[in-house]
């Protein structure tokens, strides 16, 4: 899977539709980008723009808006109700999929040297990405806002992370930026069934991580109580990295509780909402639904709905599009509006102008583009997807196994057997792709001009490369398949006996895919010439293959045995 890398630059600029636009179309000069959002305030003159994607190309992108924002935007004129020191103020990168904080601290980083070495603007690094602990907070970097920047960065204490310290006419126009790296942030209101926006304040003062200030007497009403510091002694809530408050919607006439989960690893959705529900109801309030504001990483979603199915104890090892089906009726986020998943999760709306996959057809046109004269997809894909066929049908036996009445009991074990099934199934799928693009590469290897000696030495280097490409992808589909062998051979021996025909043939689903492969990686071998990688390889794959034939074969036995 890709690599994606969420920038959230925050401009300080919301009126001027114009500015704005040539700040966007910067962005979006690197073509491979995906912009998600563009959110202009009026009231606060800031607009919060979102997008998404590799995070080379994220880091380039950011740069370009930055540089434009720099040229467009005078601070010496800006005025707004949000706290701001920069025409950048703020420019966050969020690791998504497939990205770790510390590279996405990295990226930070090398970001923030580059906008201080090449615009020369001052930049402090906050959350993650900061070099100091008080440079943390995003609040502490930005402190005296623009008016109080002159002082700050001429200062020991405050000189910025990277870029010039010394104020200048340009540094009097730009102010300076915080880049940084930080989680995931969900905005994420849930709705009662009250009108009253002191109780809704209540319920988001016991579960937010500040709480409320401890008073005697009256909760409410009462006198604040102070540490020896002088300070108010606060209970804190029972939700940590949760902002929250409550507040009412004219436009659907109801109380929410709006909260602001600031890492979804330590408070994910599902954990807020049921923490809302429990102090609702203990307020004599009840939850009705919720609602999501902006964008959502699919795995969020299918930890909520895999959550909500063990408290009902049901398999997770569902399809995605079951597990968010049941993610969103339970959460109820399609109560104030319709909820679309592919308009509110991230990978699927960076997927949605992505070119089309083998894996996106349907039977008919699978089948269509195979018979075709394309010599892809061929032998190695349709391996990949018959193996991914029979990892689907070991995974159903476990999904009704867990099901089946009288073995209510069993449903954990089945259901971990369904997980495991459900990999394989979407590996497998992933290799169907994987498998042409291997081809294809071959291909292109071969069309690389061959005029020059140089250019001889580039396309044969190319060419075995691809080659060897070309055999780890059926090897891969080999170990998968024969992988998947285990959960089914399992569902045969202790599963549904109902089932246990629908388990003979994932068995010869998988040993197929094995065997189809084996004979790509063969086919494939014969133009390369490193013979120890070959030979080891070769190996490999034989020994893949008999293994798998062996536990076909007492697959197969043990249903005939009870067919």
């Amino acid at each position: 899977m890709n690599k994606i890398l969420e920038c959230v630059p925050n401009f300080s600029e919301g009126r001027n539709m114009v500015v704005i636009k040539e700040i966007t179309n910067a962005i979006e000069s690197v073509e491979s980008i995906k912009l998600l959002d563009v959110d202009p305030g009026k009231a606060t003159n800031r607009t919060v723009v979102t997008f998404v994607g590799e995070p080379d190309d994220v880091i380039e992108a950011a740069f370009r808006g930055i540089k434009k924002a720099a040229e467009v935007i005078d601070m010496r004129n800006h005025k707004g109700e949000h706290p701001r020191f920069g025409a950048t103020d703020v420019c966050p990168l969020v690791p998504v999929a497939n990205v770790t904080m510390e590279e996405a601290v990295e990226y930070a980083r090398k970001l923030a040297e580059r906008v201080g070495k090449e615009l020369g603007i001052p930049v402090f690094c906050y959350e993650f990405s900061a070099f100091k602990d008080e440079r943390k907070n995003l609040a502490n970097c930005r402190s005296g806002e623009y008016e109080g920047l002159k002082e700050r960065i001429e200062g020991e204490r405050w000189k910025p992370d990277f870029g010039p310290s010394v104020w200048s006419e340009n540094l009097a126009k730009t102010g300076a930026s915080a880049i940084g790296a930080r989680n995931f942030l969900v905005a994420y209101n849930v709705n009662l069934n009250t009108t009253s926006v002191r109780r809704a304040n209540s319920i988001a003062f016991d579960v937010r991580e500040a709480g409320r200030v401890l008073r005697e007497g009256d909760p409410v009403t009462g006198k604040i109580i102070n540490d020896e510091n002088g300070e108010p002694i606060r209970i804190p809530g029972t939700l940590k990295k949760t902002r929250a408050i409550g507040w009412f919607i004219e436009e659907y006439g109801i109380a929410q509780i709006s909260m602001n989960l600031t890492d979804i690893s330590v408070t994910p959705v599902h954990v807020a909402f049921d923490e809302v529900c429990e102090k609702a109801r203990q307020r004599g309030i009840r939850v009705t639904g919720s609602e999501l504001i902006g964008l959502i990483p699919l795995n969020s979603l299918l930890d909520a709905g895999k959550y909500f199915l063990q408290k009902q104890q049901r398999s997770t090892g569902i399809s995605d599009e079951e597990i968010i089906k049941i993610a969103v009726k339970s959460l109820g986020l399609n109560e104030l509006a319709p909820f679309d998943p592919k308009k509110k999760i991230i990978e699927y709306v960076i997927a949605e102008n992505s070119v089309k996959k083998l894996i996106d057809f349907n039977l008919k046109q699978f089948a269509e583009e195979t018979a075709s004269e394309s010599p892809a997809p061929g032998g190695g894909s349709i391996s990949a997807y018959v193996g991914a066929l029979g990892a689907a049908l070991g995974t159903m036996v476990a999904n009704l196994s867990a099901h089946k009445r009288g073995w209510d009991n069993r449903w954990n074990e089945f259901s971990e057997w369904a997980e495991k099934g459900k990999f394989y199934h979407t590996a497998l799928l992933s290799c169907v792709d994987e498998d042409t693009r291997a081809f294809n590469q071959i291909m292109s290897a071969f069309d690389l001009p061959k005029t020059t000696e140089q250019e001889i030495a580039v396309r044969k280097k190319a060419i075995q490369e691809a080659t060897k490409n070309a055999i780890e992808v059926p090897l891969k589909v080999m170990k998968l398949a024969a992988g998947s062998m285990e959960i089914i051979k399992t569902m045969a021996e202790t599963g549904n006996p109902n089932s246990v025909s629908d388990a003979g043939v994932g068995a010869l689903c998988a040993r197929t895919a094995v065997e189809g492969a084996f004979l790509n990686v063969k086919i494939n071998a014969a133009g390369l010439k490193d013979e120890n990688y070959l030979s080891h390889v070769l190996a490999e794959a034989k020994e893949i293959l008999q293994q798998a034939k062996e536990t076909e074969s007492e697959i197969l036995k043990t249903v005939y045995q009870k067919i």
